[in-house]
């Protein structure tokens, strides 16, 4: 675990200082006052991220679980110069895309007609998102290369930070006036062409692009399971995906791109619980792999359970930070009133969060097993609750029903997960630890609240933060919730001033 737990606080670190430029660049979509984007114009912003997503899932055809699953294999077997799986690899994406752009074009007429009433401003930009699609689809392969090839610390890096800090350099000169709404959203749409180059530089460096079409001796013995694996990880992609990303589609076909953009940042607030998630994922995923493997059946449950209790404890840290700071955060950082009145939406989308964290790296472990398929029949679940149910919920509530839809969706997707991994090998990731998490969370949760309802402005934000952080942290240091607690906290202790 100490190699793990070394690379996620590296790459959490990575993500975190992306996390805080995002958080700059969000405000700057949010803000008030001259310079500022319209909701729809940041709504537009986030479908562009939702299509790159969904050209993604048709487009991958499915590789990444396949660089995952089978790389070890290649390294065990085989030379840095023989190994062709990256070169097959790149080569299915290429195919994967030119149907997606085939697609785009066939179906360009249905999507003015869909959307030209509610979100005009994205018909008419409509051909940019396909830029934004490639450099997204061609990234997050190069991405699944570099973890399975573990280094995943720069790749992390690139996707939290450098493409935030790409964003903030564009937001500029808009703020400013010195570029028309029309260049932004157009060199937006390249900034992922631009880290993929970046990636593929950093891997060159480093020696592990080799490209060959001589078909190795792996390739020819796995050919016939790598082509069945991709028939349902490709499904399961394409579920998960359309899964992550139709509530956004959908609220701008219902709603309109003002709605979308009030979606954008309530999601992007919910998604902070989620940055240790992303990083102990991308992580965890080679140490799987090779555990499953060789049938390290102690590492995999270790790892399993001690994934779950060290991301419920933060991510129940975070989200009772930003449910207890949203309210008096609005008129403190200026931002536009049309997004205050979402608290119970945005708790929705917390809660939901928080299951997903609290059950750990559940999804991978099943995923780089040789029970994958059940992945995808668990992704097929999911897609068959949550599409009728935002389709519903949306059209009636709007931007609430989305997150009603989203928690729903999300208990029952890791409760399934959750029975198979505890019935199929008797791994079960919680204990009376778990409960003692939450209880601790809920009481500080209660007590700060109680304590700091008549403070407003910016002592109410550092009070709050200060204070449920120090009541919490003792907490969990005091019961030995985990033991990573306890050593993250004496490394830092020792680079302390004081501890000299």
């Amino acid at each position: 675990m100490g190699q793990i737990r070394r690379q996620t606080i590296l790459s959490s670190l990575s993500s975190y200082i992306g996390f805080l430029v995002g958080a700059l660049n969000t405000y700057l979509f949010v803000r008030a006052g001259v310079g500022s984007f319209t909701t729809a114009q940041y709504g537009l912003t986030r479908a562009f991220t939702d299509i790159g997503q969904m050209m993604y899932a048709f487009g991958s055809l499915g590789v990444p679980y396949i660089l995952y699953k089978f790389l070890p294999y290649y390294k065990d077997n085989l030379s840095k110069k023989d190994n062709d799986l990256l070169t097959w690899v790149l080569a299915l994406v290429t195919l994967g895309f030119g149907c997606v752009l085939l697609s785009g074009w066939i179906f360009e007429p249905l999507i003015i007609r869909k959307y030209s009433s509610q979100s005009a401003l994205f018909v008419f930009y409509y051909r940019w998102a396909f830029p934004f699609g490639l450099g997204y689809l061609y990234f997050c392969v190069l991405e699944a290369y570099a973890v399975a090839m573990k280094h995943s610390v720069y790749s992390t890096f690139l996707r939290e930070g450098a493409v935030r800090v790409y964003v903030s350099i564009l937001i500029v000169p808009f703020a400013f006036r010195w570029i028309s709404f029309d260049t932004f959203i157009k060199i937006f749409s390249l900034q992922y062409v631009c880290i993929t180059i970046t990636l593929w530089l950093y891997l060159r460096k480093r020696h592990l692009t080799h490209l060959t079409f001589q078909q190795s001796k792996v390739t020819r013995r796995l050919r016939k399971k790598i082509i069945s694996m991709l028939s349902l990880v490709y499904g399961g992609i394409i579920i998960q995906i359309v899964a992550q990303s139709l509530d956004g589609l959908l609220i701008m076909g219902f709603k309109g791109l003002a709605y979308t953009g009030v979606y954008a940042f309530l999601v992007y607030v919910a998604n902070v619980i989620q940055v240790p998630q992303r990083s102990v994922q991308y992580v965890a995923i080679p140490h799987l792999s090779k555990a499953w493997k060789d049938k390290d059946m102690g590492t995999i449950s270790r790892i399993y359970h001690r994934t779950s209790i060290n991301l419920l404890i933060i991510s129940s840290f975070l989200f009772c930070l930003i449910m207890l700071c949203y309210e008096n955060a609005i008129p403190v950082f200026h931002i536009k009133p049309e997004y205050a009145p979402w608290f119970g939406a945005l708790f929705l989308l917390g809660i939901a969060r928080v299951i997903d964290s609290g059950t750990g790296v559940n999804s991978h472990i099943i995923g780089t097993s040789t029970y994958w398929k059940f992945e995808f029949f668990t992704g097929v679940i999911f897609l068959a609750f949550r599409i009728p149910l935002n389709i519903l919920l949306i059209k009636h509530y709007g931007i609430l029903g989305s997150a009603i839809a989203d928690l729903i969706s999300m208990v029952i997707y890791n409760g399934i997960r959750w029975a198979f991994l505890a019935i199929k090998f008797k791994m079960q990731p919680f204990n009376y630890k778990s409960g003692l998490t939450l209880l601790y969370a809920a009481a500080a949760y209660a007590l700060v609240w109680w304590s700091c309802a008549s403070l407003n402005g910016w002592s109410s934000l550092f009070v709050k933060c200060i204070l449920f952080g120090g009541i919490y942290g003792v907490a969990v240091l005091v019961s030995k919730l985990t033991p990573d607690a306890a050593q993250v906290w004496e490394g830092v202790k020792k680079k302390l001033p004081f501890s000299r």
